[in-house]
């Protein structure tokens, strides 16, 4: 007799299971969650030790994060919670409310030559969210992106994820980290799609010169390359007033500006970003936005547009702190012999040349977490043109501040 022969799959699962074998799943991923979760465990290694230390009951001081230590205003969490109990609580567009949508087009027609609508305003949660969403629509796996390092260090799984050629562009470190825009102009390639700036930067908090903006626009829209300009620390300007992308270019063809409240506003839990750019991508980004992210919460932009309409006295306040906080920061450690601090004029970050200790900003954020509880940011994070740096955030108050600085002091002494 030969051999039996399965005819129908649930055959097939009683012939295994009583014979004992049990057919082996081999689970397969897309390349894209290998993108992601490449390997990036030095760039957090310090803060992430130091979280553990703080958990043991070490008396650590957070200057690695950047998260506001502000609470969000009050009048903005009653507008939310008044939003709540009378129903926004259910889908919405997938480019956003359009309330919202007006407040940001409104924000833009105030502070740019250019009137703005609602129909070149898309809403995301988050600016995070935003950058990939538009950086999803204007590139193709393998296209390439020009960007200024030191960067933010947000923007690398971005650009692993979405498998593009990344050409950087080195700020002139010795100059408080400006931009060279002949150094931007010949690194761009008849390859290069989009050129990514941020301003005021993250992490070295420079402020890009309205005219070397919309030199670079020009220069993009001549070999039709986007213009994609992070601004989420838009607000957070301690000389002068920001000007944007938008504010700054000839025209608004090629121009694609992200920004949003997590830092203006202490409302980093809240997820509001927007992306403000052409009605043409804008409609590219609600098909993106649809598909992926459904719309935010009504009742969050309701809140977050009553912000944008009511939000002088609070964002100043918040700004002065910041300001304040910066020039204590500068001036206690101005007096650190062997390390030297760039003045940032936005933001809420300090970088900190701290190559005359004889340490690189790996070594140094390390060796001041194990011997000084004090965690910072090495600069490699952000870029190789920064490894003889470190970050110092200004997310705590004078009293923190105060201590943070007298430790740091005392471990520069000692090397």
């Amino acid at each position: 007799m030969g051999p039996v022969r399965v005819e129908s799959t649930a055959a097939l699962y009683f012939a295994t299971l009583f014979s004992g074998y049990t057919p082996m799943f081999t689970p397969r991923y897309a390349r894209i969650t290998e993108r992601l979760s490449a390997d990036g465990s030095d760039v957090w290694a310090v803060h992430d030790r130091a979280l553990e230390m703080q958990r043991n009951g070490d008396d650590v001081i957070l200057l690695s994060v950047g998260d506001p230590d502000f609470r969000t205003p009050e009048p903005i969490i009653d507008n939310a919670v008044s939003h709540l109990r009378v129903g926004r609580t259910h889908y919405s567009p997938s480019l956003g409310e359009i309330k919202l949508r007006r407040a940001v087009a409104d924000l833009e027609t105030r502070t740019s030559p250019y009137p703005c609508n609602a129909d070149e305003v898309a809403i995301f949660p988050g600016a995070t969210s935003a950058i990939y969403a538009t950086l999803s629509c204007l590139l193709d796996p393998g296209d390439e992106i020009v960007v200024p390092e030191p960067m933010y260090v947000g923007y690398v799984p971005i650009f692993q994820g979405l498998d593009l050629k990344v050409r950087t562009v080195p700020l002139e470190v010795q100059n408080g980290f400006s931009l060279d825009v002949s150094a931007v102009k010949a690194t761009i390639s008849d390859k290069t799609r989009v050129l990514f700036i941020n301003t005021p930067g993250n992490p070295t908090g420079a402020i890009i010169p309205a005219a070397d903006i919309r030199e670079l626009a020009n220069y993009c829209r001549e070999r039709n390359i986007w213009l994609v300009c992070d601004e989420v620390y838009s607000m957070f300007c301690y000389e002068g007033k920001h000007v944007s992308a938008r504010a700054s270019a000839e025209s608004l063809e090629n121009i694609v500006m992200i920004d949003g409240l997590s830092k203006s506003h202490a409302m980093s839990g809240w997820r509001i970003g927007w992306v403000v750019a052409p009605p043409t991508l804008i409609l590219r980004l609600g098909s993106y936005a649809g598909a992926t992210l459904f719309g935010s919460p009504q009742f969050i932009q309701d809140a977050s547009a009553f912000a944008l309409e009511n939000d002088q006295q609070y964002v100043r306040e918040m700004r002065d702190e910041y300001r304040k906080r910066r020039d204590y920061v500068l001036d206690k450690l101005g007096k650190v012999k062997n390390i030297r601090c760039s003045r940032p004029h936005a933001g809420m970050f300090v970088m900190c040349d701290v190559s005359a200790t004889g340490l690189d900003g790996k070594a140094f954020a390390e060796q001041l977490l194990t011997e000084q509880a004090v965690s910072v940011i090495p600069g490699d994070a952000f870029g190789p043109s920064a490894a003889n740096f470190v970050r110092l955030g200004l997310a705590q108050n004078h009293s923190v501040l105060k201590r943070a600085c007298k430790r740091i002091r005392v471990f520069c002494a000692a090397i």
